[in-house]
């Protein structure tokens, strides 16, 4: 009976270990006075509702090029007020900031709730780590403080990464506000760029691009920048441009866009939407890489002598062994004499160590002092 009531509790403590702790949400149950009214999550394979200001149609394709891992949204309410809040959390703070680039539009001005928000009277996006808050309401320019208690009590759930840097690239001058936008696809990239719907540009090819908008003689033109891993490809991809699009081209076809760009290191810079390539050329002397290449490595440059220079030396050399081997022995053997004549019997050669082989053919022996000269009787 012992041992069955064992086994139950065991049983009981294995079933409590392998049961996952429950999820914690993205978004608080409260916040400064405001209370959510029920929570509901979304994932990739549910649809969800993205804005941006052009089309929505092509959301979880967006969505799906950013890196959108799950989301969840709550009704917020504090009396009559509503606020509604969905959070979209992505695979890294690079996709974060593209989808907030996407959402965000021209009437969406510059807020101070994160380094990158966005605040309007009716919609507000907040950006931090591989978060994006996108709030719907009224009046939202008057609720800056609760706002922010919004996106502390998010914070915790965020986590932190490099950004792109990509649009430090984009040059300032005669950019209109806030149309700039942060590109990981082909699907997000016609929706401000339709030059063609696939992948015309390289995305497949590692490649990031930034769009904008600019001001070039009373009409807009767009510029975009496409940033490869090697400079080999962007000239590869230039190059591909040129043959498909008619890229440069001296007499534009006057019933399309035509392109015009240039490379600099790995950055590709294309204008669409200019009239001619002189409009073009003012806009793209503006891009420069910052990119440098280095090499490290010290260098040289292996140069096989002549015969005669390698016979010469090779006799110096043979003469130089030689000779130090002659002065060796002289200094070695004089130094041995010198110590023997000075010192005999004392350092080197002492008849106490020293023993000669005899064959007895002769009747006198023959003692070491002989060798010497030393004429004095053996010690005891």
């Amino acid at each position: 009976m012992r041992h069955y009531l064992h086994l139950c509790l065991v049983s009981v403590l294995f079933l409590f270990a392998s049961t996952p702790a429950p999820a914690q949400g993205l978004l608080p149950d409260s916040f400064a006075g405001w209370n959510c009214n029920g929570k509901t999550s979304f994932n990739p394979a549910q649809p969800a509702q993205i804005v941006s200001q052009t089309a929505s149609s092509a959301g979880n394709d967006v969505l799906a090029e950013y890196g959108f891992v799950a989301g969840e949204q709550c009704e917020y309410t504090r009396g009559s007020e509503k606020l509604g809040v969905q959070v979209y959390r992505m695979k890294d703070p690079t996709g974060a900031y593209g989808l907030y680039s996407y959402m965000r539009g021209s009437d969406l001005p510059h807020g101070t709730l994160t380094d990158h928000s966005a605040v309007g009277s009716s919609q507000g996006l907040a950006l931090d780590g591989n978060l994006l808050l996108d709030i719907r309401g009224t009046a939202l320019t008057t609720r800056e403080k609760d706002l922010k208690a919004l996106v502390a009590a998010v914070k915790p759930q965020a986590e932190e990464g490099p950004l792109p840097s990509l649009p430090d690239e984009m040059p300032t001058k005669g950019m209109v506000e806030r149309s700039d936008h942060y590109h990981l696809g082909p699907v997000s990239l016609f929706q401000f760029v339709p030059v063609a719907s696939g992948d015309w540009l390289g995305f497949s090819q590692g490649a990031e691009a930034e769009s904008a908008r600019y001001k070039s003689e009373g009409r807009e033109v767009t510029l975009l920048l496409a940033d490869f891993p090697t400079p080999q490809t962007a000239a590869k991809k230039l190059v591909e441009l040129q043959k498909n699009y008619h890229v440069n081209a001296a007499n534009p076809d006057p019933s399309s866009s035509p392109l015009f760009a240039k490379r600099s290191m790995t950055l590709l810079a294309v204008v669409y939407g200019a009239r001619t390539k002189a409009e073009a050329d003012a806009l793209l002397k503006l891009v420069e890489s910052d990119a440098e290449i280095t090499w490290n490595e010290p260098t040289f440059q292996f140069k096989e002598p002549p015969i005669s220079a390698m016979i010469v030396g090779t006799i110096v050399g043979t003469g130089v062994i030689c000779m130090f081997a002659l002065i060796s022995g002289i200094a070695f053997g004089g130094l041995r004499l010198v110590v023997k004549r000075f010192f005999p019997d004392k350092v080197f050669d002492r008849s106490s160590h020293l023993q000669v082989l005899q064959l007895g053919l002769g009747s006198k022996p023959i003692n070491s002092e002989d060798f010497y000269g030393l004429d004095r009787t053996p010690p005891k």
